[in-house]
């Protein structure tokens, strides 16, 4: 029997408030465990929630931005079940009447556009974290999450490989760091994703039995997992067995899943609507209001970068990839106006030290006013192009003046053609026998004399001005 995996995506994204949903406690990442915490988000007693506006504002720009339907009249519901890191027995969270309805989000899979669904996006707060030390016998509660926004953004079940998987979180990641409502960041839980993956018969169109992927952190991993669970389920049904409805981890070491728990319904969360919290009422000159400050958005950009500065899809996708690397570039060629040299240093010198340094464009040593220096000495013969990629590196850390640096270290190139002149003249005296050779029709001999005039100039010599006088004065 051939199988088809069918896969649907939750992604958990934490808004960029300053403060959590329901209180003023501090969203801030990595401080001292149950530090940022308060009646509210510690569920004492007494305690009373009040709605963080700014959250539900970044909500709907996303919502607008995915296309979906908004619900003008939205509510809170109480999500009830029992884990060490849920204080209150509750998570606040949207069920039946979501902020965002269906939408839709455009995908690029190896070169093909797909529309994929979106079925909902809702706001509710986070839950605390379980600390697991290893070789402990205990295991410790952090509640600074404890009621961090979030945003769930929920997918039909319109994905059909680890491929286009990949692309929609890589879009969907792109889209909101654009609209500045998350920073994207796996690593630190800001952008959490769980698929939900179940296998059929190829051609057939019922759904198999899902299975929800949880522990990932990371684009790869999310394809590792995808891959393994659905090799372990078509195993399972080859083997004549059922596929259970579960809830599984990702272990990353051994590069499998495992049984985490079986997986809940609806119904046993028993959401019923929070008495504490009044329903949410968007109306139409908010939406409006939101609606215009829509940035520029990757997908749109990245036609743009094509169109107006003649880059490839691939050198577009590359730097639209990042709104501060697209930001960088768009800086850099008001200054130095030639696109493609500016994309290539960008996604060739520029990108490598980012990653080496761990840094954001805008964070960057060298800024773009740097890098527009930089090419306008390699443009003019200042410096030749190989010193200046010898230069990048030091130029990154130091953030020192391009035209400073290549002073001191003595790179500017001789472009004079009087000064070459002499050099020129002097190598062709003491070469005459390749002399001899140009003339006799062996052209190739000219790579010779122009090494042999760079090294009487120490690689100071402009090599185009250096072809350009040798070939007049081989010229019969």
């Amino acid at each position: 029997m051939t199988y088809e995996p069918v896969i649907g995506v939750e992604v958990h994204a934490q808004l960029q408030t300053q403060t959590k949903l329901f209180c003023s406690c501090p969203t801030s990442f990595g401080l001292p465990p149950n530090t940022q915490v308060c009646p509210v988000c510690l569920g004492l007693p007494g305690s009373l929630p009040v709605l963080n506006q700014r959250a539900v504002e970044m909500a709907v720009r996303t919502g607008l931005a995915l296309h979906c339907e908004l619900t003008l009249t939205n509510q809170f519901s109480r999500k009830n079940y029992f884990y060490p890191d849920l204080p209150k027995g509750y998570q606040i969270s949207q069920y039946d009447l979501p902020i965002c309805g269906p939408g839709w989000l455009e995908i690029s899979v190896n070169g093909k556009r797909k529309r994929v669904r979106i079925m909902r996006a809702h706001l509710e707060e986070d839950a605390g974290k379980n600390v697991h030390e290893e070789g402990a016998d205990d295991s410790h509660v952090d509640l600074n999450r404890a009621g961090t926004p979030l945003l769930e953004i929920v997918t039909e079940p319109d994905l059909y490989s680890s491929d286009e998987v990949d692309a929609y979180l890589k879009t969907l990641r792109d889209l909101l760091v654009y609209l500045d409502v998350c920073d994207g960041n796996m690593e630190q839980g800001s952008f959490r994703c769980e698929p939900n993956v179940s296998i059929r018969p190829k051609g057939h169109e019922a759904l198999g039995t899902k299975v929800e992927l949880k522990n990932i952190n990371s684009f790869r991993y999310a394809k590792d997992a995808l891959e393994y669970e659905i090799s372990r389920q078509t195993e399972v049904l080859d083997e004549g067995g059922v596929v259970q409805q579960e809830t599984r981890l990702w272990n990353v070491n051994k590069g499998q899943t495992a049984v985490m728990r079986s997986k809940e319904g609806a119904h046993d969360y028993r959401y019923f609507p929070d008495p504490d919290l009044l329903p949410v009422i968007l109306d139409s000159e908010l939406i409006e209001e939101l609606e215009h400050t829509i940035p520029e958005l990757p997908s749109v950009r990245l036609q743009r970068f094509m169109q107006d500065y003649r880059l490839s899809e691939y050198d577009a996708a590359i730097l639209t990839d990042s709104k501060g690397l697209a930001d960088y570039f768009e800086c850099c060629v008001k200054l130095f106006p030639h696109p493609k040299t500016v994309s290539n240093w960008v996604t060739g010198e520029l990108i490598r030290e980012l990653n080496t340094s761990d840094t954001s464009p805008a964070d960057a040593p060298m800024s773009p006013q740097r890098l527009a220096e930089l090419l306008q000495l390699v443009d003019s013969g200042t410096v030749s192009l190989k010193a200046a990629r010898e230069l990048f590196s030091e130029l990154y850390a130091t953030g020192m003046s391009a035209e400073q640096l290549v002073k001191e270290k003595g790179l500017v190139q001789v472009s004079d053609e009087g000064q070459l002149g002499v050099i020129v003249d002097e190598v062709l005296v003491a070469h005459s026998a390749q002399v001899e050779q140009y003339h006799g029709g062996k052209e190739a001999v000219l790579g010779f004399l122009v090494g042999q005039v760079m090294k009487a100039s120490k690689g100071k010599a402009n090599p185009g001005k250096v072809n350009e006088l040798l070939k007049r004065s081989l010229a019969p």
